[in-house]
């Protein structure tokens, strides 16, 4: 009896550490979900997040995205704990009841995104798209461009033929004829400016703030916003650090990204996202709106709150 006492106060002890093991939530590896343009290149290349990490036993594994719509399946699968999109993919995200949550914003960027069409279309305002096709990734910001482009310029996206395509398929649908128009954000768009041949109908000022939302797992956020706190610190520390070098960001993201230096040089001029912000009231109002705009259209299958999925995290 007592051996059969002994050998169960054992076999707690080991569920009981156990236990306590398997409370401690922080990762040994940080998985980051990062597209080709956007700041987390810049932590990335610079490699100061895995320098503060490393010491604290975390390691870094950085995972390219095209866009930020298979960002956020990659984090519904749990393939993926820290993201950044633009303004749509969230909303899609939420819908579909993705588990992540906001915890901050970067600066608004609106020339960052736009509108190409030949350069010897007869294509030259708003109203000179009816009827025609139009192509953008599904369910982003170029999404985002576009709806607003048609709204406040008397068209609705039922006046244009909607081409759905990936980022990086769009310059050659355009130059081949396929479409007439291409919505597009940098570097794609600073790419292709500096390719020739294209042209600019509207650049995102006035229709898109052209933001990064940067984005988690639920898991993450509840078990260990310690490790958020730290991750947020570090993107804001070489934010600034960035912002004080542009020739030097321009060369490494040049590198980073495979991008001629010309485009990267362009595509900088006119980034504005080196501040970080949490999501005030005036910014939740605005991807609220935003989302109900997109139940209008009957592209979000229900309505969504998004104030639900902010965790308050200043930066």
């Amino acid at each position: 009896m007592r051996r059969i006492l002994l050998a169960f106060a054992a076999m707690l002890i080991v569920m009981s550490l156990g236990g306590c093991a398997g409370n401690q939530r922080q990762p040994k590896v940080l998985r980051i979900g990062y597209q080709k343009w956007g700041t987390f290149s810049i932590l990335k290349a610079s490699g100061e997040l895995a320098k503060a990490f490393e010491p604290k036993g975390v390691k870094l594994e950085w995972i390219e995205f095209p866009a930020g719509p298979p960002l956020l399946e990659a984090l519904n699968a749990g393939s993926i704990d820290i993201g950044h999109t633009g303004d749509s993919p969230p909303l899609f995200a939420q819908a579909a009841d993705i588990p992540f949550v906001y915890f901050a914003a970067s600066s608004a960027s609106p020339e960052s995104s736009g509108i190409l069409v030949k350069r010897d279309s007869n294509i030259r305002e708003a109203k000179d798209l009816r009827g025609r096709r139009v192509g953008f990734a599904k369910g982003t910001s170029a999404h985002t461009l576009v709806l607003h482009f048609v709204d406040k310029n008397g068209l609705s996206l039922s006046d244009i033929v909607p081409v759905y395509l990936a980022p990086a398929d769009g310059r050659v649908a355009l130059e081949a004829g396929s479409i007439d128009a291409w919505s597009i954000w940098d570097p794609y768009l600073a790419a292709a400016e500096r390719q020739g041949g294209l042209r600019e109908l509207s650049n995102g000022r006035g229709y898109v703030e052209g933001r990064e939302f940067y984005l988690a797992s639920k898991n993450i956020a509840d078990h260990d916003p310690q490790l958020l706190r730290e991750f947020l610190d570090q993107l804001v520390r070489v934010k600034a650090w960035a912002k004080a070098r542009p020739s030097e960001v321009n060369g490494f993201l040049a590198a980073e990204t495979g991008i001629e230096l010309n485009a990267v040089e362009l595509a900088e001029s006119r980034r504005n996202r080196y501040d970080t912000e949490s999501l005030s009231a005036a910014l939740i109002a605005s991807q609220q709106s935003l989302a109900d705009r997109y139940l209008e259209l009957g592209l979000l299958p229900k309505k969504i709150d998004v104030k639900a999925d902010v965790l308050e995290l200043k930066p």
